[in-house]
């Protein structure tokens, strides 16, 4: 059984790593073997979006979860583009569909653009929870001043994630974000833990790297474990790799068994250097 950690004032618990499901729409049945593998080996949340081959991935998920629903938390969200208060109403009836599920542990808005109104998607989200279709909400990509000004239109205790880019060569969100999130009880989910081929890798695209290398050989481990151990080192954060291959996402789970030293840490972070960004980084 995977241990489980707070996941900010939700009341609700998840297990430090979960299964992302983007760009599963290519290979459903594989993508389908692959979350039932997570499932059975204790991952309890699942990430997906209305966004996410229009809708088709979360079909996959409504597949995998079929049987298991009560023994995971299933996170979605709703694009800027439907999150009018009555658009936001409507696109989570069509994610409770494909989901064939009466209920979303967390909503969150995608992203923000210019013209979102937050307020109106964040008193949406509130009517859902009153409805009993969603029992906790939350925003991804958001940078510190979206998270304030959410912070300051619902009150404190309301928002109970945000869900950002984060991997070894960008680690921008441990400057502000990350803290900020902290200081506010708010969970942080990353995503793109492996960069989606982005750092370093091995012939078998796994992050690699001198100092990944070493400690996964100390700890009989893989580089790809490191990583994950690496990203949730903090109880605040919780990562979320997709693969729709069932050996990867069972490589990936085992991550949360890794307890990594001071010194681990500090190789790790001398072979990936933070760097801070005027702006929130997304994919």
């Amino acid at each position: 059984m995977m241990k489980t950690r707070d996941f900010g004032p939700s009341g609700m618990k998840f297990t430090a790593i979960g299964l992302g499901t983007w760009n599963m729409e290519p290979s459903p049945a594989e993508s389908v073997k692959a979350i039932r593998a997570g499932i059975e080996a204790g991952a309890n949340h699942i990430d997906t979006a209305e966004l996410y081959g229009d809708g088709k991935v979360e079909e996959i998920a409504a597949e995998a979860l079929r049987g298991s629903r009560d023994k995971v938390r299933v996170v979605s969200k709703v694009m800027p583009v439907n999150a009018s208060y009555e658009g936001t109403l409507k696109a989570c009836e069509r994610s409770l569909k494909r989901l064939q599920t009466d209920h979303l542990d967390v909503y969150l808005l995608h992203w923000r653009e210019e013209d979102t109104r937050i307020g109106e998607t964040f008193r949406a989200f509130e009517k859902l929870k009153e409805q009993g279709k969603i029992l906790g909400w939350g925003v991804s990509n958001f940078g510190v001043k979206d998270l304030e000004e959410a912070e300051r239109a619902m009150g404190k205790g309301k928002m109970v994630c945000n869900q950002v880019l984060y991997h070894l060569k960008e680690r921008a969100i441990e400057f502000e974000v990350i803290p900020w999130c902290k200081a506010h009880g708010v969970a942080v989910m990353g995503y793109s833990p492996f960069s989606q081929g982005g750092l370093p890798a091995s012939p078998a695209g796994r992050p690699e790297s001198p100092a990944l290398k070493k400690i996964s050989k100390e700890l009989g481990a893989t580089p790809a474990q490191v990583t994950l151990a690496y990203l949730t080192r903090d109880p605040a954060v919780f990562g979320i790799p997709k693969s729709s291959h069932a050996d990867r996402t069972l490589e990936n789970l085992r991550s949360a068994d890794l307890a990594l030293s001071k010194k681990d840490i500090e190789a790790i972070e001398a072979d990936f250097p933070a760097k801070p960004r005027k702006t929130l980084p997304t994919l």
